[in-house]
C-alpha cells in the first residue's frame, strides 16, 4: 500500500469521491451512485480545497492493483488540528489502512494543542480514534420537519452575514474552539446563508446549508439560542432541518429543537484531544 498526498486536481477530486462513496455507500461502490448531485460537486470541492489550504494534511492510500483504498483530509488552524474526512473502502477496512491514513493526517498536526474530529458510528472508526488518544464524547442530532409556530420569535437582533464579518467569526472561533476558522469562511459563504448576532449581549454566527446547521459558534448560550431560533425559522417550509454533533453540553441547542418540533436521536461521536467540547458550539463535519 502506498500513502501520497492528495493534489489539487479533479482526477484526485474523483478518487477522493470514489473511496467515500464506496465507504459510506455499502454496495454502492461507484461514485456518485445515489448521491445527490450537489453532495457529490461539494465533496469534490472540499477535497481540492484542502489539498490547497493543507496539502500536508490530506493523503490517499492506493493499492498497487486496486487503485484508490482509502483518504484521510485533515486541516490545521492555528493552534487546532481537525480531521475533515476519513474513509476506507469496504475491502480495506480492518487491515490497518485507517490507522496508517490517521496517522499521517495527525502527523500534519504535531504541535497543535488540541484535535476535534466528528466521527461517524462505525464501530472501527470509534476503535481507531479512541486508539489514537482521542476522548469519545457521544453526540446526538435533531432532525425533522421545523414547526414555526412552536418557536418564539429570536430575543434580539439577527443579521445577514457577510464576508466582512470574518474577524468577529474567527474571534469567536478563538473563544469558544481555540482557533480561527480563517480561510474556511471564505469557502462556507460560497454554499451556505449566513447569520450574525452581534450587540452588548455578546457575539455569534451560524451558517445554514439549505435545512441543515453547518456551523454555529457563540460566546453565549443565549445568543446561540437566538442563532439557531433564527437560523431554523429560515429553513424552507416543509423542508428537512438538522443539527448534527450535539453533546451533552448542548442542552440549549436541544432545547430549540425540540421546541421546533424535531426528533433527536444518537449519531457518533465528538471526537476531541486536548479540550473539552466546544460550547456554545455546533461543529462542521468540513471545517470542524
Amino acid at each position: 500500500m502506498l500513502l501520497r498526498p492528495v493534489r489539487d486536481t479533479a482526477d484526485d477530486a474523483d478518487a477522493v469521491q470514489a473511496v467515500t462513496a464506496a465507504s459510506f455507500g455499502g454496495s454502492r461502490v461507484l461514485a456518485g451512485v445515489g448521491w445527490p448531485p450537489e453532495q457529490v460537486a461539494r465533496l469534490r470541492g472540499r477535497a481540492r480545497y484542502l489539498a490547497r489550504t493543507d496539502p500536508g494534511g490530506c493523503w490517499l492510500a492506493e493499492d498497487p492493483v486496486g487503485g484508490p483504498v482509502g483518504v484521510a483530509l485533515s486541516l490545521k488552524r492555528e493552534f487546532l488540528w481537525g480531521l475533515s474526512l476519513l474513509a476506507v473502502v469496504p475491502a480495506a477496512q480492518g487491515k490497518g489502512v485507517g490507522a496508517a491514513l490517521l496517522a499521517r493526517a495527525m502527523g500534519y498536526g504535531r504541535g497543535c494543542l488540541r484535535g476535534l474530529v466528528c466521527g461517524t458510528r462505525h464501530p472501527i472508526a470509534a476503535r481507531v480514534y479512541r486508539r489514537a488518544g482521542f476522548t469519545l464524547h457521544p453526540a446526538m442530532c435533531l432532525k425533522g420537519v421545523v414547526d414555526p409556530a412552536r418557536l418564539d420569535a429570536p430575543d434580539g437582533a439577527v443579521h445577514e452575514g457577510t464576508p466582512r464579518h470574518r474577524d468577529l467569526m474567527d474571534s469567536v472561533d478563538r473563544r469558544t474552539r481555540g482557533g480561527a476558522h480563517g480561510p474556511d469562511h471564505e469557502e462556507l459563504l460560497g454554499g451556505c446563508r449566513l447569520f450574525v448576532a452581534d450587540d452588548l449581549a455578546g457575539s455569534g454566527y451560524c451558517y445554514l446549508d439549505g435545512g441543515k446547521v453547518e456551523l454555529l459558534a457563540a460566546t453565549s448560550r443565549r445568543l446561540a439560542t437566538r442563532l439557531l431560533t433564527a437560523a431554523l425559522l429560515a429553513v424552507p417550509e416543509g423542508g428537512a432541518a438538522r443539527v448534527p454533533h450535539l453533546t451533552a453540553d448542548q442542552q440549549w441547542a436541544l432545547d430549540v429543537g425540540l421546541a421546533a418540533g424535531l426528533e433527536l436521536s444518537n449519531s457518533g461521536y465528538l471526537c476531541l484531544r486536548g479540550m473539552r467540547p466546544p460550547a456554545p458550539y455546533v461543529p462542521s463535519d468540513a471545517f470542524l
